[in-house]
C-alpha cells in the first residue's frame, strides 16, 4: 500500500510548530505494512492543498492531510478537500452535536474564560466537511476529521490526529517487513556491504548514521524470509551490536 502524507499550515512552514504529525505517521504507516512514498508540507492555500490533493489521491493508494481543519481564517484543508472532490461542504446532524456538546462542556467547565472573551462560536464552520465523506468524529478535541474517497483529513493538534488516525489504522496495511541492525562501524566503512546485498538479495536497504554512535542498517522487503536472509549475510561481513 502506497500512501502519501501532506501536513497543511504555515506554522509548520516557518518552524513555529515541529512537524512532529508526519514522523508519527510515518512510523505508524510503516509498522502496519504500508510504504510511506511521499511527505510534504505546504501552506495555508487553498488552491494548493486541493490542487496536491487531487493529483495525488489518483497517485497514491491513501493519502493522508493533517492540519487545516476547523472554522479559524486560515483552516482550509476541508474546503480545499471537496473542491479537489468537486463537493460541496455539508454539516452532518452527528457531527454538528458532537461540536455543540463540545462546545456546551467547555462553557461549563471554564465560565471564566468563556465570560472575560465573549466566546461566540459559529458552529457550522467547526462541522463542515466534504459531502459525502465519513465524518471522525474527535474524542479529543472539538473539529471532527473526515474520509473521502482515498483520503484522510485529521486535525493538526497532534492528540487529536492520534485519536482519529486510530479510528482508522486498520485501512491501513501491506506487506512491507523490515530488521534494523545497529553497528558501532563508520558509515563510510558499510558501502560495500550495502551493495553486496542489495545486489545478492534485491532488497531495500538504508544506512542511517545515528547520534549515540551506532549507525543503523535497514533491510526491507516484502518477503520476511528474504529479509531474515539478507540480515543473516549482513552480520557476517558487518560488526552488528544490537537489531530489532
Amino acid at each position: 500500500m502506497q500512501v502519501a502524507i501532506l501536513t497543511v499550515g504555515d506554522e509548520v512552514l516557518a518552524g513555529d510548530t515541529e512537524n512532529t504529525n508526519a514522523t508519527w505517521l510515518a512510523g505508524r504507516l510503516t509498522d502496519s505494512g504500508a510504504t510511506v512514498a511521499r511527505i510534504l508540507t505546504v501552506p495555508d492555500d487553498r488552491e494548493l492543498v486541493a490542487d496536491t490533493v487531487r493529483k495525488w489521491a489518483d497517485a497514491f493508494d491513501a493519502v493522508v492531510v493533517t492540519g487545516g481543519l476547523g472554522g479559524t481564517h486560515d483552516d482550509v484543508t476541508a474546503d480545499a478537500i471537496a473542491n479537489a472532490f468537486d463537493r460541496e461542504l455539508v454539516v452532518a446532524d452527528a457531527v454538528r452535536e458532537d461540536v455543540v456538546e463540545t462546545v456546551a462542556a467547555y462553557r461549563d467547565e471554564n465560565p471564566e474564560t468563556v465570560e472575560a472573551h465573549d466566546l461566540d462560536l459559529d458552529v457550522d464552520a467547526w462541522a463542515s466537511l466534504p459531502a459525502g465523506s465519513k465524518s471522525l468524529i474527535n474524542p479529543e478535541g472539538l473539529c471532527p476529521g473526515c474520509v473521502l474517497d482515498n483520503v484522510y483529513a485529521f486535525p493538526g493538534v497532534p492528540a487529536e490526529m492520534h485519536a482519529l488516525f486510530e479510528q482508522v489504522a486498520g485501512e491501513f496495511g501491506g506487506d512491507a517487513v523490515s530488521t534494523t541492525l545497529y553497528t558501532p562501524q563508520p558509515e563510510a566503512s558499510l558501502l560495500d556491504a550495502v551493495a553486496g546485498v542489495r545486489e545478492e538479495f534485491d532488497v531495500t536497504v538504508g544506512s542511517y548514521p545515528a547520534t549515540d554512535e551506532r549507525n543503523r542498517l535497514k533491510v526491507t522487503d516484502s518477503d520476511p524470509e528474504t529479509v531474515a536472509a539478507a540480515a543473516e549475510w549482513l552480520r557476517e561481513r558487518v560488526e552488528i551490536v544490537a537489531e530489532e
